[in-house]
């Protein structure tokens, strides 16, 4: 990436990109029509994406996991002018927490230099994220006593003290009882594990210091991105459920077991983040309507500059209906 380009603040313009598919989804939440709020996310996602200044390919998209016929691992997006980049898109993290209404759900986009980011078609990884004071000092292959005390040195609290953030799924179960039992907080997440990783790696605003345990692998290379920007620290390791995962890994190069670090999730030195809340949450504020205005709360992360920003919009809601992102069917409750 040129000097040029690394001075263009790309954050800013993929913040139109997440804005534009979180208000394209919002109308939706609570009504439990899970499919319907991704697809109107994914289109406008992509839509916006055509107009980004850049040679971008999809690295991390919709993938096979959830059948998507856009934004798919190696699609060419941008308008085609420099610079090259990987580019991780989540339209939706967190499609259930939309459809029933819940907390947390985030429309995301990450860039980076072209060949930095990690790939994959395994669904699963084991994750291990924490913020700046505890940098260097994880090691995900340990026990969870010997990774939270040292988190716990490292942050100057009493492991007592701590609050780890864990997806509430089955194969994480264990990992929460030994959370429990040595007398650390859990914050349990039913799904939105980018918002998770993000709020884990916050020196401020969430009070949350460590997440732990298994969730998507692609959702942990787009928390990667993010979690660098904000100088924290990220281990993960695919977790490989049967045969076919195995030879999926094998094929890509992947050895069973082999921990990958945050230079391996995500090798860029110049990374660009965004991220829109689509319902509310700790972290950001949700989509909301107002009489003429839909209001937007945004996060921005540039890692040259180091510098995080949160963005409240407010867009004029006549505009929004005459571009199609909030379509006349849709009754809001303003």
């Amino acid at each position: 990436m040129s000097q040029r380009h690394k001075d263009r603040n790309l954050a800013l313009e993929l913040l139109r990109v997440t804005e534009a598919a979180a208000l394209a989804a919002a109308p939706l939440q609570g009504r439990g029509l899970k499919e319907e709020a991704d697809q109107r996310a994914v289109d406008a996602m992509r839509s916006t994406l055509s107009s980004v200044d850049m040679r971008g390919v999809v690295v991390i998209g919709e993938g096979e996991k959830d059948e998507a016929p856009m934004l798919y691992f190696g699609e060419e997006v941008g308008n085609g002018m420099e610079p090259e980049v990987d580019v991780a898109v989540d339209p939706i993290d967190g499609t259930r927490l939309t459809a029933d209404g819940q907390p947390g759900a985030l429309s995301v986009v990450a860039l980076a230099e072209r060949g930095s980011m990690f790939t994959t078609h395994v669904h699963y990884m084991q994750k291990l994220v924490v913020g700046r004071r505890a940098r260097g000092v994880i090691d995900i292959e340990m026990p969870v006593e010997w990774n939270l005390r040292r988190i716990a040195k490292a942050e100057g609290l009493h492991q007592h003290d701590l609050t780890v953030v864990i997806l509430d799924r089955d194969r994480n179960h264990e990992m929460i009882k030994q959370v429990r039992d040595l007398g650390a907080r859990i914050r349990l997440i039913s799904d939105g594990d980018v918002a998770g990783a993000i709020m884990a790696a916050l020196d401020t605003k969430t009070g949350m210091h460590v997440l732990m345990g298994s969730g998507g692998a692609t959702e942990g290379v787009v928390a990667a991105c993010a979690v660098k920007a904000l100088g924290g620290d990220m281990q993960g390791r695919l977790l490989l459920r049967n045969d076919e995962e195995r030879a999926i890994a094998d094929e890509e190069g992947y050895t069973p077991g082999k921990v990958l670090g945050i230079e391996d999730l995500c090798s860029g030195q110049n990374i660009f983040f965004a991220a829109t809340a689509i319902t509310a949450g700790e972290l950001l504020d949700g989509v909301r309507y107002e009489e003429f205005y839909a209001y937007t709360h945004s996060m921005v992360l540039r890692s040259a500059s180091g510098t995080m920003r949160f963005v409240e919009a407010f867009h004029e809601m006549e505009k929004l209906r005459l571009q199609g992102v909030l379509p006349e069917q849709v009754v809001l409750s303003v």
